[in-house]
């Protein structure tokens, strides 16, 4: 009789990729952040959420594998579900290390013919955005994803990588992870385009209206934060949306 399999899932861009890939029966737990998709959010029990997850309550569902990220989950959390569960500890900085994440999970969860139709679906939109590097200038931006301090991002981070394949310069990429900037620093960086997430924090039009009122000279775009920090099956998808939406 081969093994029952329980997975928990701690990263919300995995638990979609879990769905995508036909894990219905063997997920057990989610986070409270895991709102895609909308009917596992619902469904399934939630252990917390990406930084405070309930430790007892994950041993509870007597998982066979727990899925983590470095970049979202505590390491001492992470260690103690390790003490009892098998783990997964992802680390995803760029596309191509999204694609081995899921061919990994695609393998170890018996779901590497789907997963391998989701990376090749997930390449096949990617080809459509590569620029001509011998008429294409990359056009600086700055991607804010904190206000009250502007927080935005650095060189090793996957929203980094994602605004390169949309045809953008990332303004700080001199500097790692998120780092804390001033409008100050913004303006001397000159950013052609400022760009606001809606995650994780909820950017509106009113704060275009007040940034562009200090920054008149840059465009200021509202994006959708999930298309450009979501490293699971959500790929499929972005390319359109940096299409549509943000390619210059």
């Amino acid at each position: 009789m081969s093994e029952v399999v329980r997975i928990v899932s701690l990263v919300p861009s995995i638990t979609e990729l879990l769905f995508d890939l036909g894990l219905e029966e063997e997920v057990v737990g989610i986070t409270k952040f895991c709102v895609h998709p909308i009917q596992w959010f619902r469904t399934k029990q939630r252990i917390g959420g990406t930084k405070n997850v309930h430790v007892d309550n994950v041993q509870s569902l007597s998982p066979t594998l727990v899925i983590a990220s470095k970049e979202e989950n505590i390491k001492e959390q992470v260690d103690a579900i390790a003490s009892f569960s098998e783990v997964i500890l992802t680390d995803v900085k760029h596309l191509d290390d999204a694609i081995e994440m899921i061919a990994v999970i695609g393998v170890k969860t018996n779901r590497l013919k789907a997963a391998e139709d989701i990376i090749e679906k997930i390449k096949a939109n990617f080809s459509t955005l590569l620029p001509n590097p011998y008429t294409f200038q990359l056009k600086p931006a700055c991607y804010l994803i904190w206000r009250n301090p502007y927080m935005t991002i650095g060189n090793d981070t996957f929203i980094h990588d994602m605004l390169l394949k949309c045809g953008y310069s990332n303004v700080f990429a001199e500097q790692t992870r998120y780092p804390t900037i001033t409008l100050n620093d913004i303006k001397k960086a000159n950013p052609h385009f400022i760009f606001l997430s809606s995650e994780p924090y909820p950017y509106k039009q009113k704060h275009i209206d007040e940034l562009q009122a200090k920054i008149p000279t840059a465009k200021i775009v509202l994006v959708d934060g999930e298309y450009f920090s979501w490293y699971g099956s959500r790929l499929i998808h972005a390319p359109i949306y940096f299409q549509q939406q943000v390619k210059p």
